[in-house]
């Protein structure tokens, strides 16, 4: 509910914006007549058993499409984090989510790449139960790709309708919901990268593409515990659409999930990657295809307990990205702290309580901050055999000029870390002023324990 407030709250902010916000933009969205499509749920013989088989498509080509408010989350759109940020929270659509709302597993298994050759005209048939020479006598090019007619597809699924061929119904109408509700292209037609997806059985990582895509194209100017958290040698997930690729950030979206975010996310997690298909001189594509070989879950296990908090370091670096991008919605204004003075407590087995609670509250600070820099470490490691091994490692040697690419992550990771040692020596101290008392022997106890032992 939390992202319709804030939505709520933008709508009635956008006639007030100053210089500093962004002018809004107006979008259109595709909206293709499904009266003919939808009629053809009459044929579902036994809707739950349909949903077991094919997911949730039935009630998605029910949902109607709230053009508003659409418009309105799209201004919100940061296609430097691929996310929507708010004055102090960001949220994005995940795989998870994609997943969930199609109500179809993820597999471990390559989706749509674009780079499948065409289906021959037997292949079609061995999909659909159409007639070879049918599917030949139909099939055309339309925007230079092919693809067949929708008034033919609808013709053949009402055909097996009207017979009960439950099987080769039930193809021809998930393809007519895939090429018309999932992956629109061309107005009343049915392209071959649909037919492509349908046939790949792992369509969920192609629509959250196609999203992303879509957003970064509009912006770009100027539920579960098990998540896929980086693929291949990507720190992210790349996706693949049908028009190009791009990247998502999973690092964000722990708060969606239920997980605490403390801090701003490493700079190398949240690297961009974008290419428009046909304009891929990196050969991103390929990189991105081999990727989805080797796909990175993350469980319940290395997320850690659910805290649905977010500290303050994250909170102030994504108010500072809102002011930076000019969001269209007025910054709040943090609230003051006001620190009360000292309570006298006349009963000294009070204070030696108090005492106690705060030399435990610094030995938990002072071990989240050392784990911080372990954790840097790790990946500084993993990076340096990266550089030195490459040579003999054929993920790599993918990338072009994968010692430089590499090295540049190397590099800027070493001074994130040598950043954050001075800044845990800075901390140390101020953990030490705020939580340990005045006590000689509480300061021998703690004394040269500043610098980080690995």
């Amino acid at each position: 509910m939390k992202i319709f407030k804030e939505l709520k709250r933008s709508i009635c902010k956008f006639s007030d914006m100053d210089k500093q916000r962004r002018n809004t933009k107006k979008y259109s969205f595709k909206q293709p007549d499904l009266k003919e499509l939808r009629s053809l749920t009459s044929y579902v013989l036994d809707p739950l058993e349909f949903k077991a088989r094919h997911g949730k498509l039935l009630s998605i080509l029910a949902t109607h499409v709230d053009e508003g408010l659409m418009s309105v989350l799209v201004q919100f759109y940061d296609p430097l984090y691929r996310c929507f940020t708010f004055p102090d929270f960001q949220l994005l659509p995940t795989l998870g989510e994609y997943a969930y709302l199609l109500g179809i597993p993820i597999l471990d298994q390559l989706p749509f790449s674009g780079l499948e050759r065409v289906p021959s005209s037997q292949e079609i048939d061995d999909l659909l139960h159409i007639d070879v020479f049918d599917i030949g006598a139909h099939m055309t090019t339309k925007g230079g790709i092919q693809g067949l007619p929708y008034d033919f597809l609808i013709a053949q699924a009402t055909l097996f309708g009207k017979a009960m061929s439950e099987d080769a119904f039930e193809a021809i109408f998930v393809l007519l919901i895939y090429g018309l509700v999932l992956f629109p292209n061309i107005d009343n037609f049915v392209d071959v990268n649909a037919i492509r997806i349908f046939s790949t059985l792992n369509p969920v990582p192609t629509p959250l593409g196609d999203t992303y895509f879509s957003l970064h194209m509009r912006n770009a100017k100027g539920g579960g515990t098990i998540i896929i958290d980086f693929c291949g040698e990507f720190s992210n997930v790349p996706l693949l659409g049908t028009c190009g690729g791009i990247n998502y950030n999973p690092i964000l979206d722990h708060s969606q999930l239920g997980f605490a975010l403390k801090y701003k996310p490493n700079n190398i997690l949240l690297e961009g990657v974008f290419f428009q298909e046909g304009k891929d001189p990196q050969n991103l594509k390929g990189i991105m295809v081999h990727a989805w070989r080797k796909i990175h879950r993350k469980g319940r296990k290395e997320l850690g307990p659910k805290n649905c908090i977010a500290l303050e370091p994250y909170t102030s670096w994504v108010r500072k990205r809102a002011s930076e991008y000019r969001m269209p919605y007025d910054y709040p204004r943090p609230t003051p702290m006001v620190m009360a003075g000292p309570t006298i407590l006349p009963d000294q087995g009070v204070e030696e309580l108090r005492d106690k609670d705060r030399s435990r509250a610094w030995v938990r600070e002072r071990k989240k901050l050392l784990q911080q820099l372990r954790d840097k470490d790790a990946v500084i490691e993993f990076l340096e055999h990266q550089i030195i091994d490459e040579h003999n490692d054929m993920v790599t040697s993918l990338l072009p000029q994968s010692s430089k690419f590499w090295k540049r992550k190397y590099d800027r990771l070493a001074k994130e870390k040598a950043d954050m040692e001075a800044a845990y020596e800075r901390e140390v101290k101020r953990l030490r002023a705020t939580y340990l008392p005045v006590s000689r022997a509480l300061e021998d106890c703690f004394q040269g324990s500043v610098r980080p032992q690995f």
